[in-house]
């Protein structure tokens, strides 16, 4: 038999052999799928979604995830601005990074970390004891991010000014690498990296971000798919703030998951959860202001291009829904 010979006719007979109940719920089924909203979710491996999974708050979705793997939150809003996302995940400087560039992003929702998670570390044989130890140094971080901003703030605050100290911008891998290596002094850094560095390389933190960056990881949804898919999305972030909720009373088992995820060690892992304590965090007025201050502060760093209104960078009403 030549392949496709037949197609058509057997396409029939199966037709006419089902009866009329049957195909009614197949038509049911075919247009039910035609519909189905697909959420294309931008994540980390060991982020979000593996949470939801763990969590047991992934089952009876009445939308389809569409998940895709990313290595950083950098490419994460790259995706989000190119229309190939419609949520995703990052810090607030560089959600600010992306919105001050243009991109047609909002922050729906997010949770917060102890600051003290994110640290300016130095070698265990360094001399640096404190940040008024930095003049003069070779400091290496992320641009437009967390690190940038930690190390600019922390400069301040000694009173050192920011061409007495030489900003090195690295990614969390490449600068790891330098400071081990010598070629930077210090590494301004966040969880996870944080906690392996101290863990097993040594490293020793001099200062924190306690009172000088809000450590807030915001989701963010594109534009379109808030116009276009609110519904899937306000689901999406319930089920998200109901997993970190169960996490903060299971860390032993997420650090497990996770570290299996990874590769990361499992005491790596726990450590980093235990320490950032992160919890969902409310859109409101307070959180706005907050990150208005830091954002002002970014742009007097040079960080930001240009000043922001926060209020408009945010969308409140995923937060007002979710309370109801």
């Amino acid at each position: 038999m030549r392949f496709g010979s037949h197609p058509r006719p057997a396409g029939r007979r199966l037709g006419a052999a089902l009866p009329p109940a049957a195909v009614t719920l197949a038509s049911a089924a075919a247009a039910f799928a035609a519909d189905t909203v697909v959420l294309r979710v931008g994540d980390q491996k060991g982020g979000n979604r593996s949470l939801l999974g763990i969590a047991g708050v992934a089952k009876d979705l009445p939308y389809r995830i569409e998940g895709s793997e990313f290595p950083a939150a950098a490419p994460i809003l790259e995706a989000l601005n190119a229309g190939a996302l419609d949520v995703g995940y990052t810090g607030d400087l560089s959600f600010l990074t992306a919105y001050a560039s243009g991109a047609p992003i909002r922050a729906i929702g997010g949770t917060r970390s102890d600051a003290r998670t994110q640290a300016i570390l130095v070698r265990q044989d360094s001399p640096i004891r404190s940040a008024t130890d930095l003049k003069g140094k070779r400091l290496a971080g992320t641009r437009g991010g967390w690190g940038q901003f930690l190390i600019s703030a922390t400069l301040e605050k000694a009173g050192i000014a920011p061409r007495e100290a030489t900003f090195a911008p690295l990614n969390p891998v490449d600068a790891r690498g330098a400071l081990m290596a010598g070629s930077v002094d210090a590494w301004a850094v966040w969880e996870p990296y944080a906690s392996f560095a101290t863990l097993k390389d040594g490293a020793r933190p001099i200062a924190d971000g306690e009172g000088l960056t809000p450590t807030i990881t915001f989701i963010v949804a594109s534009d379109s798919a808030i116009a276009t898919k609110r519904v899937a999305v306000q689901d999406f972030l319930t089920r998200l703030n109901k997993a970190r909720l169960w996490s903060l009373d299971h860390l032993d088992e997420y650090a497990r998951n996770t570290a299996g995820l990874t590769k990361l060690p499992e005491d790596v892992v726990r450590a980093a959860y235990a320490a950032q304590r992160s919890s969902p965090v409310a859109i409101d007025d307070g959180v706005v202001k907050e990150i208005q201050e830091a954002s002002d502060r970014a742009t007097r760093y040079g960080i930001l291009s240009r000043t922001l209104d926060v209020g408009r960078a945010v969308d409140r009403s995923f937060t007002a829904a979710a309370s109801h």
